[in-house]
């Protein structure tokens, strides 16, 4: 597993903006992995699982609830976007909450993401809203959206 925590955290270093706060620190990762309710997938370029040693391009980690399984994090290098590689990560997420008793999936993220339209794209719809919920580095408060997408 340590060899999976090092490829999700290349990612999440070069796909997160800091000004964001939105990466988790290596600490974060290890511990939810280690609660067992938590679940992760890591793909290569070409939306396989990485082999051993090879680095990953994106990832997600999510966490299963009754009937319902929560997206965390997830993340693509740039320099892999707009190559499906979400929507192949999504639908990894899909198969696996599935599999695990969840009919639908949940997830929060800052007002004016741009992954908006991915998620949008993939079924999920708005369903509440937090006013000022995050705070940016330089202090700013942004509102989060919580989506839902059905899976059954």
């Amino acid at each position: 597993m340590t060899d999976d925590v090092d490829k999700i955290m290349a990612v999440m270093t070069t796909a997160f903006d800091p000004v964001y706060g939105e990466a988790w620190n290596r600490r974060q990762v290890e511990d939810a992995l280690k609660l067992g309710n938590c679940h992760y997938s890591l793909v290569e370029a070409h939306g396989h699982e990485p082999a051993e040693g090879e680095s990953a391009a994106g990832f997600f980690l999510s966490r299963t609830g009754y009937e319902e399984e929560e997206l965390l994090l997830l993340a693509v290098d740039p320099q892999y976007r707009t190559q499906g590689l979400g929507r192949c990560l999504l639908e990894k997420l899909r198969i696996g909450a599935t599999s695990r008793g969840a009919l639908r999936l949940l997830l929060e993220m800052r007002r004016g993401n741009p992954a908006e339209t991915l998620y949008r794209n993939f079924g999920f719809y708005s369903i509440g809203e937090r006013r000022e919920y995050y705070r940016t580095a330089n202090g700013d408060r942004l509102d989060a959206i919580t989506f839902a997408c059905d899976i059954r």
